[in-house]
């Protein structure tokens, strides 16, 4: 898959609005995950992919289940965002 589909750029977006609900700046995030802010931007702005287990532990650092924020994620490429 490209780096820059829709589908790929739903996901980063389900991503940023998943730190945003949980209260995090993308420094905050960083500190928890050990990286830098830049890596946050990064797949934040798509430009950098992320594998299943950084996926996990970003999840996990925002105090998310990774299952539900997938599941978020499907909805979102369904059409159907924003139904918990």
């Amino acid at each position: 898959m490209a780096l820059h589909t829709k589908a790929y750029s739903d996901f980063v977006r389900e991503l940023r609005s998943a730190r945003e609900l949980a209260g995090m700046t993308q420094g905050q995030l960083a500190d928890k995950l050990g990286e830098t802010q830049s890596f946050v931007s990064k797949f934040e702005r798509g430009e950098r992919r992320l594998d299943v287990v950084e996926l996990i532990h970003i999840c996990r650092a925002m105090g998310i289940s990774p299952a539900k924020f997938v599941a978020r994620v499907e909805r979102r490429l369904h059409g159907q965002a924003g139904q918990d």
